[in-house]
């Protein structure tokens, strides 16, 4: 064999190894995962028609289908939770944006945040009844301001700086929603400041917020995601609690408790009884845990959701993505509309305890 054959037989062993490794390295990084939720608590395949369940599937598929899109190209995980918490925004079916519940004084108000898990930048807003998109005033406020929250009127008057669509307060109307307040309304009044009364009355709220039978169409709305890059990132958006106290704001604005990220550990977005969530800064427990414990993120996510959560009194779940892509969908309840989609594009909607 001549040297010139000789290397010419090293030459292409040389290019394709180099090829071989190039091609694991893209299919390594082309790994990418996408989780979404709708709302966690009492969703019984019994209440369920199948053409509102199919409703609920398709509306987390398409959430699924928007946020694909964007990580399939490469796009960031930043872009890919806005795309998807814009579409559950968009409809009716959940308690953010479009479907959001009324208040005590009969209104629609809203809240929202976003994080980014390489910066730890964040933003959020809260008490906003005219931004069509409350999750991209979060985005905004994360990335034109110097701030992390802005709520009511600064809020909106800082989305129309930022050219965002704003609508009328009555596009939020939903006659279904209304009825909801009013059917809670009459079953136990609106005394809300009555100090013997409050107990009863958050537990009212919350039946009505998760009891099918009272209304067909609830869920605050999340999503997390990690990007062919690693980055992390979390969402939430919500319309709150039925009959709310004037000035209530829950869990879902609030960075550490319904929303966190942090590319060292995970992304998560919370969903329940907010006033729990906050309490027991869940969003950030569960990154804590992780980080200081050495655990997997279903550990983490168990201990807080079946443990220190369920000890408190708080009901609800949350949906989680890791720094290797890994996910958990974990919930206390009878059930939670989910979602998740990795690269090979198969999405995985579920809404029941199974």
């Amino acid at each position: 064999m001549t040297m010139m054959r000789l290397l010419f037989i090293f030459a292409l062993a040389i290019f394709t190894i180099d090829n071989v490794s190039g091609q694991e390295k893209r299919s390594d990084m082309a790994k990418f995962t996408l989780v979404i939720h709708g709302g966690a608590g009492t969703i019984l395949k019994k209440n369920m028609t199948a053409e509102k369940e199919l409703a609920y599937r398709d509306k987390l598929k398409e959430a699924l289908s928007a946020g694909y899109g964007i990580l399939s190209k490469g796009g960031s995980s930043i872009d890919a939770v806005e795309a998807a918490i814009i579409i559950m925004e968009d409809s009716p079916l959940f308690n953010a944006g479009k479907g959001a519940v009324f208040t005590s004084e009969g209104k629609n108000e809203m809240d929202a945040s976003i994080m980014d898990g390489k910066t730890l930048e964040a933003g959020s807003v809260a008490m906003v009844n005219t931004i069509k998109n409350p999750i991209s005033a979060a985005r905004a406020v994360m990335e034109q301001s110097p701030h992390v929250m802005m709520v009511g009127e600064g809020a909106v008057k800082f989305a129309k700086e930022q050219n965002l669509e704003i609508v009328d307060s009555s596009y939020f109307y939903d006659e279904k929603r209304y009825q909801q307040w009013q059917d809670f309304k009459g079953s136990i009044g609106t005394q809300m400041d009555h100090s013997d009364e409050r107990a009863d009355n958050t537990t009212e709220q919350i039946n009505a917020e998760f009891n099918e039978p009272v209304d067909e169409k609830f869920g605050t709305v999340g999503a997390v995601a990690i990007d062919v890059n690693g980055n992390i990132a979390a969402g939430t958006s919500t319309g709150g609690m039925t009959n709310k106290m004037y000035g209530r704001v829950g869990d879902s604005p609030i960075i550490g408790a319904g929303t966190y990220a942090n590319n060292k550990t995970c992304g998560v977005s919370s969903t329940g009884h907010g006033e729990y969530f906050m309490r027991a800064v869940v969003a950030y427990d569960i990154s804590a845990i992780m980080e200081h414990k050495g655990v997997s993120l279903q550990e983490a996510a168990d201990e807080v959701i079946h443990n220190k959560l369920i000890k408190l009194g708080g009901s609800g779940g949350i949906i989680s993505v890791d720094s290797e892509g890994n996910f958990a969908l974990t919930f206390n309840t009878e059930g939670m509309y989910r979602g998740s989609i990795r690269e090979d594009g198969v999405p995985s909607v579920s809404i029941y305890k199974d």
